[in-house]
């Protein structure tokens, strides 16, 4: 009996995450530069992170997540509009052939956040769908869960559908102000950074963002703190203050369920801890494998 090969692409801003599945195990898997950073048109940067899985044994379909399906990327796939549950959003992904690949990519999702303005996702509802299969728990009544990231999502999901969500460009705007600003540039060496996180989580969560990020540069300069002090105190800073608009925007029952990378969960759960709020967690990759294989059924189905 032939194998069942496909090639399972969580493709955003900053990064291509690319899985292997042979018979719904993962074998091998690819990072790459994300839709913002390539050099070259996307269908060639594809096939490039694939071509020696499609020249040793080829595989049978290549399925996609993310800013791969926006305005930016491969090709634009239309939002959907929440309230939306798995299987609307699968019937609205789009079959597309690059060459000799052929592709299907998920839609991304458009609604209200909590100060009713519009937004949208890409990417963030594959996991959310895949955690549906992780833990089917979630699908049942209200839950809230948290999506830490370059563009994180705070997300309600009322039995199995995607309802409201809020996103906050935490992760941008450290990544701009750790590159580019002049706050990191006074410190020369590594060490306390928890300790700078945790006296960035204070803060962040008393005061407004602009008014306490100069205290980066100024605890270096006139306090002796390190350069890794410096880093945490900003990460503090911006995700404390995450938090505590979040619960000026809404209350907060039960738990947070916290599905992305440990390493970035962590820092979420410390916040809000603080704040003494319990969180659950779920691994992003597993959960965006799962939500990547709902549209590989999809595919079988209308096929």
């Amino acid at each position: 009996m032939k194998s069942q090969r496909r090639v399972l692409c969580d493709w955003g801003s900053s990064r291509l995450r690319a899985f292997l599945d042979v018979d719904g195990i993962i074998v091998d898997r690819r990072e790459g530069p994300g839709i913002s950073a390539l050099n070259m048109p996307p269908h060639l940067a594809l096939r490039e992170a694939v071509d020696l899985w499609h020249a040793a044994e080829g595989f049978d379909q290549v399925v996609m997540c993310g800013m791969v399906g926006s305005r930016n990327g491969l090709i634009e796939v239309p939002y959907v509009p929440a309230p939306v549950g798995s299987r609307a959003w699968t019937d609205h992904s789009v079959s597309h052939r690059a060459g000799e690949l052929d592709l299907t990519i998920a839609p991304g999702v458009r609604g209200l956040n909590y100060s009713d303005a519009p937004d949208v996702m890409r990417g963030e509802e594959t996991q959310i769908f895949g955690a549906f299969e992780c833990d089917p728990a979630l699908m049942q009544g209200h839950r809230l869960l948290l999506l830490p990231g370059t563009h994180s999502k705070w997300v309600d999901v009322r039995d199995g559908h995607i309802s409201r969500f809020h996103t906050f460009i935490t992760g941008e705007v450290f990544a701009l102000l750790r590159d580019y600003s002049s706050l990191l540039r006074a410190g020369d060496s590594e060490g306390e950074s928890e300790a700078g996180f945790a006296a960035g989580l204070e803060r962040g969560g008393k005061a407004g963002v602009a008014e306490s990020l100069f205290e980066v540069r100024s605890a270096q300069l006139l306090l002796g703190r390190t350069l890794g002090w410096g880093r945490g105190f900003l990460s503090g800073v911006l995700i404390g203050n995450e938090v505590a608009t979040i619960l000026r925007a809404r209350r907060i029952h039960g738990p947070v369920t916290l599905i992305g990378e440990p390493k970035l969960s962590v820092l979420y759960r410390r916040a809000l801890a603080a704040n003494e709020i319990d969180t659950t967690e779920l691994d992003g990759d597993l959960c965006v494998i799962a939500g990547l294989r709902l549209l590989t059924t999809h595919s079988e189905r209308v096929n």
